[in-house]
């Protein structure tokens, strides 16, 4: 189910994650499995630190399997939502409010460039066939 049909989905499931970030700039926060989509809806970073500002980088990996009647050429399989993003100290900043999708396979990773300074919020759906 790499890609369903999301007009005829089984069940859609609501829910919310976040992270205190670290500085491993790759750090996997969040792993789409096998026979699932996940529609991410709004993705919010709160520095939580009082005086020093923080630099967010967010990305998926593993991007690739397109959709059905859909090809990609020249695509990269990582691609950014935010790099090097200056998050003042505490300050938020909403990184996405149009919603995307993830597919099986696909990662969503990042770290910031000082430990525990920045919090990182999604909202999301996951879809299964």
């Amino acid at each position: 189910m790499s890609n369903p049909n999301i007009v005829s989905v089984a069940t859609i499931l609501g829910g919310n994650a976040g992270w205190n970030l670290s500085t491993g700039l790759t750090t996997e926060l969040l792993e789409v499995t096998a026979e699932y989509v996940v529609k991410i809806n709004r993705i919010v970073c709160t520095n939580v630190h009082a005086t020093d500002a923080a630099n967010l980088n967010l990305y998926v990996d593993g991007m690739g399997s397109g959709t059905t009647g859909i090809s990609t050429t020249g695509a990269d399989t990582t691609v950014y939502l935010a790099k090097v993003i200056s998050v003042p100290a505490n300050a938020s900043l909403v990184v996405l409010d149009t919603p995307i999708y993830l597919m099986e396979g696909d990662f969503l990773k990042g770290g910031s460039s000082a430990a525990s300074s920045l919090d990182l919020f999604i909202t999301y759906e996951t879809l299964i066939d």
